[in-house]
Parts: structure tokens; C-alpha cells; sequence
């Protein structure tokens, strides 16, 4: 993974770690369980996850899922369908304009490869999702990866490389199906 990080196990900071992990379960299940229609508590608890103030153009539909929280920031109309999950202990930057579709994990951190290191390590590396760009149902975007602004990413994709923008990408091993244009002026 490019730009890895890693936080070493057994550690005074990986135990701050889950233990914000633990406060940031109990607040979605709480926010999973509250009534549809009421958006000032979402808003609420949303606020508590990401440590501060979220875009009131933001709309994250539940049921939703987070471990840390204090790693994800959003711009401006950004909608997020039900069923998400954000690992975003590496950090999440969502642009303005963004469409997340049903069921999308964005997954920031992991364990290294090598098996005398695994248990050892969380690694870690951010994820950008530039301006307007569309993710599709069920897709896996893995740490480390920007997918460029304009870009869509089709329904069940697992993207484990950039996306240039104006892209269209699909399957699981994200194959260029075409480049876009780009647009005189974006709203």
C-alpha cells in the first residue's frame, strides 16, 4: 500500500485507539436505532462520530458504520446511501458533489502482509475521493487510493489503485473503460 503508516500493537497509542474504536461502536449502534425522520438526532450523533461539526448539505442515510470517526471529512452535497462503512483510521477526504452508493466500503487501515509482522502493526494510508464523483453499490475502495474528481466507479468494483479523473471503472479488478470530458462548469 502507498503512503503506509503504521501503529504498532500493545501500545499506549493503539490502545487510545480502541479504545476510541469502542466509543465510536456504541455511538452508531445509537444512531442505527433512532427513527428514520429524525434528523436533528442523527445529525447529532453524526456530529459525536466525526469530532465536529459536519456540512449541513451532507447526508449520510443509516444504517451507517464507523470505527474511528475522527478521520473522515466532508465537503459540500455529499450523499451517502444506506449500509456504508468507513475504516477511516488513515483519514477519508470526501469532495464536494460526492455520490456514495448503497453498501461501499472505504477501508483505510489493514495489518501487514508478512506474517511475522501481522499482528504486530496496524497500517494505514489515506483515502481521497476527489469532486464529483459517483461510487457505485457495494464497492471496496482500499487505503491509499484517490479516486480523481469527476470519476465513476461502477457497482462492486474493489479499487486498490488510483482513478484518473473523468474515468469510468468497473469490475473487480478496475479496468479504464473510457476517459470522460470535462465539463465547461460543475454545479
Amino acid at each position: 500500500m502507498r503512503n503506509e503508516e503504521r501503529l504498532r500493537t500493545r501500545t499506549p497509542e493503539s490502545r487510545a485507539f480502541g479504545q476510541r474504536v469502542q466509543l465510536v461502536m456504541n455511538l452508531t449502534s445509537r444512531l442505527n436505532v433512532l427513527p428514520f425522520d429524525d434528523l436533528d438526532a442523527r445529525r447529532t450523533v453524526l456530529t459525536e462520530i466525526f469530532g465536529k461539526p459536519i456540512p449541513d448539505s451532507l447526508s449520510i442515510l443509516p444504517p451507517f458504520y464507523c470505527d474511528y470517526g475522527l478521520g473522515a471529512s466532508f465537503g459540500e452535497r455529499v450523499f451517502i446511501n444506506q449500509g456504508c462503512f468507513f475504516l477511516d483510521y488513515g483519514g477519508i477526504t470526501i469532495g464536494d458533489r460526492v455520490l456514495i452508493g448503497p453498501r461501499v466500503t472505504l477501508s483505510t487501515a489493514g495489518h501487514p502482509v508478512e506474517l511475522h509482522e501481522r499482528y504486530d502493526f496496524i497500517t494505514h494510508a489515506p483515502i481521497v475521493i476527489e469532486d464529483d464523483v459517483w461510487i457505485g453499490a457495494a464497492v471496496t475502495v482500499t487505503p491509499g487510493v484517490t479516486i480523481g474528481r469527476g470519476s465513476v466507479v461502477g457497482a462492486g468494483a474493489v479499487v486498490a489503485k488510483d482513478v484518473p479523473p473523468l474515468s469510468v471503472v468497473t469490475a473487480t479488478s478496475v479496468v479504464e473503460r473510457k476517459r470522460l470530458k470535462p465539463a465547461s462548469t460543475a454545479t
